[in-house]
């Protein structure tokens, strides 16, 4: 597929402060060198994208509806950072969730790669130059199943694993510099903000 090339994040852990099951939007606070690492990535041309199990609708913790005001907060807080993300995608579901509804096994629920195929196929993006950023093993193995390359932020590797991360970062900030550096101009140009 040709295309431009894009970085997927993780929300909880990644971009914004852990905090389970939240969807109250005063919780929300961006993680150390979100701010930074973002915006190396945007000057460098890279899309971004956020790509999130939210697996508390299935669970019947909130509503899929909750999710609105999530994203809202979440452009606020990045707008004053100067980024824009072009697109937000929510699983919401879980094998066994207390909500019928949303009781599946999906192809979009990390470690499965669906969202990040999604946004590919819907924004033109090519998945070989692009990165899947994320705090926990199930968004190494997304991104690596979609045929991007990886960075696990403030974890560390299962060393027994084949599915490894490319790299193991603090942060956002140090993870926007290795993108940048192992894959000089290979975006496009910035988007504007909205």
């Amino acid at each position: 597929m040709s295309g431009t090339a894009a970085v997927f994040l993780d929300k909880d852990g990644t971009l914004v402060d852990d905090v389970p099951y939240n969807v109250d939007p005063a919780l929300i606070r961006l993680t150390r060198g979100a701010g930074e690492g973002l915006r190396v990535l945007r000057d460098a041309g890279f899309r971004l994208f956020v790509v999130s199990n939210q697996s508390g609708v299935a669970r019947g913790f909130f509503s899929e509806e909750a999710l609105g005001p999530v994203e809202a907060r979440l452009r606020e807080l990045l707008r004053v950072e100067g980024v824009a993300i072009e697109a937000f995608r929510w699983c919401p579901h879980h094998p066994q969730g207390a909500v019928e509804r949303y009781r599946i096994a999906c192809d979009c629920r990390k470690p499965r790669p669906g969202m990040i195929t999604s946004l590919a196929a819907e924004h033109g993006i090519d998945l070989a130059r692009s990165w899947m950023v994320g705090d926990t093993p199930a968004d190494v193995e997304a991104g690596r199943f979609a045929g991007c390359r990886t960075i696990l932020v403030g974890g560390q590797a299962d060393a027994d694993s084949d599915l490894r991360p490319d790299h193991v970062v603090i942060d956002l900030a140090e993870a926007g510099r290795i993108i940048v550096a192992e894959q000089p101009g290979a975006g496009q140009a910035p988007i504007e903000m909205r």
